[in-house]
């Protein structure tokens, strides 16, 4: 009996009361948040501003073409001496001491230019004070053969006839290799002079070391016809293959 009596007072409450009061909730509840943010803002920026030190300031004075001063000299001046404090004293000098007359020879003279001309042989036409070498003087050919070749060539040389194996000298198998039954190849390239003789022997690729020197040793016997450029000999590099098979060590 009493609930009905509150209800009868106040009237029904329900969704539809709720949806009639929500817009006015809602603004009170916005007005509230603006005033909680506004006055944190506010009191933030107020501290802010009470502690805040009074920084200098500083001023930048700008100045035309026209007002500056002369530039400096570029001339060479003399950088100024520095006084350097120390101790002054005063130079000695020395006294002169005179010398009795009997203690001078009173023959002694000085010798004049004709003197000396006929003492020693005259300016020039001495011997130098070297070793004088009598005879004709001989040089090895070979030595001067070697002073004036201009060195190995490039490794690539063009020419216009290639050099061509006149001679070939098959290589020696090493006893070791046959004994241990080893076969390789060794790839060399040889500098073939102007002569077309063979000058010096590089290993290229070699797969045992043991075939390196019986490889070279008959690379250095071949002979070839010499490449030509533009009709002359020229040096130039050659590749040469030695294959070390034991098939044909056993022929």
């Amino acid at each position: 009996m009493a609930q009905k009596a509150i209800i009868a007072e106040t009237g029904p409450y329900g969704g539809i009361e709720l949806k009639r009061n929500y817009q006015r909730y809602f603004a009170i509840a916005l007005i509230i948040a603006i005033v909680f943010h506004v006055g944190g803002l506010g009191s933030y920026m107020l501290i802010e501003w009470l502690t805040e030190e009074d920084e200098p300031v500083m001023m930048v004075r700008l100045l035309k073409y026209s007002e500056l001063g002369p530039p400096p000299s570029v001339a060479d001046e003399a950088a100024p001496a520095v006084a350097v404090s120390g101790p002054q004293v005063k130079p000695t000098i020395g006294i002169p001491v005179p010398v009795p007359d009997a203690e001078v020879s009173p023959e002694q003279t000085i010798a004049s230019q004709t003197e000396l001309s006929q003492i020693g042989p005259a300016v020039g036409e001495g011997t130098g004070g070297g070793t004088q070498i009598t005879g004709d003087i001989k040089i090895d050919e070979s030595v001067e053969k070697e002073i004036l070749s201009d060195g190995p060539p490039a490794d690539f040389v063009a020419y216009e006839q290639e050099p061509t194996a006149v001679k070939q000298v098959q290589p020696k198998y090493p006893d070791i290799a046959l004994r241990a039954e080893l076969e390789g190849t060794v790839y060399l390239k040889v500098w073939v002079t102007k002569e077309g003789k063979v000058k010096k022997a590089v290993i290229l690729k070699s797969d045992a070391e043991v075939f390196n020197q019986a490889a070279q040793d008959a690379a250095m016997q071949w002979v070839f016809t010499p490449a030509l450029q533009q009709k002359k000999p020229v040096d130039v590099w050659v590749a040469i293959p030695f294959r070390f098979r034991l098939k044909d060590a056993q022929k």
